[in-house]
């Protein structure tokens, strides 16, 4: 078998979890296909039998994988050793990279499993495997269906239902991270309970001289779209945010609550919570100067538990943003780590075991909770690792449970579209910063570049 790589490998990274939404892998060309019966499909069309095993022939799976996250690097490294007749060849690219690869990739360079950014797009040009068949061979549609409905493309040109266009390694989450000996020297001993006490604990901060929130906002991926979406689940419903998100008919981010919510961020910005400097800064930056104690909170997901754990032992805390009035229920952005094989894929049988596999093996759930730090796909009754109490990953997991007994998971409204990330909603909050654009205005041009994007 004939191993190729064309990809480039990340470069001076120093710490394991970098980039929030930085995507990498080694793309390559293998010489031979696994075993089995599936057969290129489009999106519209599952493959009519599958075989739901890698074989005993050498196989090598293609992948093009997120940059600076070992979840997905363990995982494969931990499947070839069950299975050690499979081997990968893993191409890592930034997130922006592959959010403009993507097309192309899946199209002239199909790999097996691939990191993907937003989905609809991908689907309506047949790019994507349709896995209805995995799902019914393997048992996925017994799941509970939130973990699926974000990865569901319908003939409507919706998502939230239809078929099943990819699958998730495990089901992150965001919310606020904490330094808990800065949050001590302000007297912040427990988690805000509602916004107001939380920007009560940022102007202590800041009389403090302490830099209350540092969040990466540079470049074609910022993050300041992560403290905004908290600020919408604490003015309004998740369930409004969903429908925009998914391309339901005649939804709107343009409302009230979530005017108040981009009010409320500017309020921020204008009073000097937020570093100066981030409109230049990427995500490696907060992170690193977050971990060495240069600011008291940042907004990221849970794939930073397992390296706070570590970098920051037993100083670092996780809570969710407050609501609004004391009470309230809790909603956050909560999405599959999502991965989808090519509709052109030639090992998509040995594909789909591998992401069954991710769900299904207690070694694989060991690791999706230890390295991942958010909680593995699968069905309800599955096994779950035990973590330690205080810890970071801990936190996360029980704030996991809160949203869902609150129903208040909310995809990332960076996936509406395919460009509404770098093209609307990064450009938009970089302006808001520089004090070039209004609350109503950034909403009012997001809605118009969404509405543009999605009749495209």
């Amino acid at each position: 078998m004939t191993r190729v790589s064309t990809g480039r490998r990340a470069a001076g990274r120093t710490r394991p979890l970098y980039a929030i939404l930085a995507l990498s892998g080694t793309l390559v060309a293998a010489a031979c296909s696994a075993p089995g019966g599936s057969s290129t499909t489009t999106a519209n069309s599952a493959p009519a039998s599958v075989t739901t095993t890698c074989g005993t022939d050498p196989v090598t799976l293609k992948g093009y994988f997120e940059t600076g996250f070992p979840l997905p690097k363990t995982l494969a490294d931990e499947f070839t050793a069950q299975f050690p007749n499979v081997k990968f060849d893993i191409r890592e690219d930034q997130f922006a990279v592959i959010t403009q690869n993507a097309p192309r990739v899946l199209s002239d360079d199909p790999p097996d499993l691939m990191r993907l950014p937003q989905v609809s797009e991908l689907a309506k040009d047949n790019l994507l495997l349709n896995m209805d068949t995995y799902a019914k061979a393997y048992g996925w549609d017994k799941w509970p269906p939130s973990q699926l409905e974000q990865m569901r493309f319908g003939s409507n040109g919706e998502r939230g239902d239809g078929s099943l266009v990819a699958m998730g390694l495990n089901f992150s989450m965001t919310g606020i991270f904490y330094n808990k000996k800065l949050a001590a020297q302000i007297g912040m001993t427990e988690a805000p309970k509602t916004l107001a006490e939380f920007d009560t604990v940022l102007q202590k901060a800041k009389d403090a001289g302490l830099t209350p929130i540092n969040q990466f906002n540079g470049g074609a991926t910022g993050g300041l779209a992560f403290p905004l979406q908290n600020l919408m689940a604490a003015y309004g419903e998740p369930g409004p945010i969903n429908d925009w998100i998914f391309n339901k008919q005649g939804a709107t981010i343009d409302t009230p609550s979530n005017l108040q919510a981009t009010q409320h961020l500017e309020k921020w910005i204008k009073s000097g919570y937020l570093a100066k400097d981030i409109n230049s800064q990427d995500y490696a930056t907060m992170m690193s100067r977050f971990i060495g104690g240069k600011s008291l909170f940042i907004f990221s997901g849970d794939w930073e538990s397992g390296n706070l754990d570590k970098q920051m032992a037993g100083n670092a805390g996780f809570f969710l943003m407050p609501p609004a009035q004391a009470g309230g229920k809790q909603a956050a952005m909560s999405a599959p780590l999502t991965y989808g094989i090519s509709a052109k894929s030639k090992n998509a049988d040995c594909a789909a075991f591998f992401l069954n596999w991710v769900a299904t093996d207690q070694k694989a759930r060991d690791i999706g909770v230890k390295v991942g730090g958010s909680h593995p796909m699968g069905p309800d009754n599955a096994y779950m690792p035990e973590v330690a109490q205080g810890t970071v990953t801990a936190s996360t997991l029980a704030a996991g449970a809160t949203i869902g007994k609150d129903n208040g998971a909310m995809d990332f409204i960076a996936n509406a579209t395919g460009a509404i990330y770098a093209k609307s909603w990064t450009p938009q909050l970089q302006k808001l910063v520089a004090g070039q654009q209004t609350p109503q205005g950034l909403l009012t041009a997001v809605q118009k570049d969404y509405e543009s994007q999605v009749k495209g």
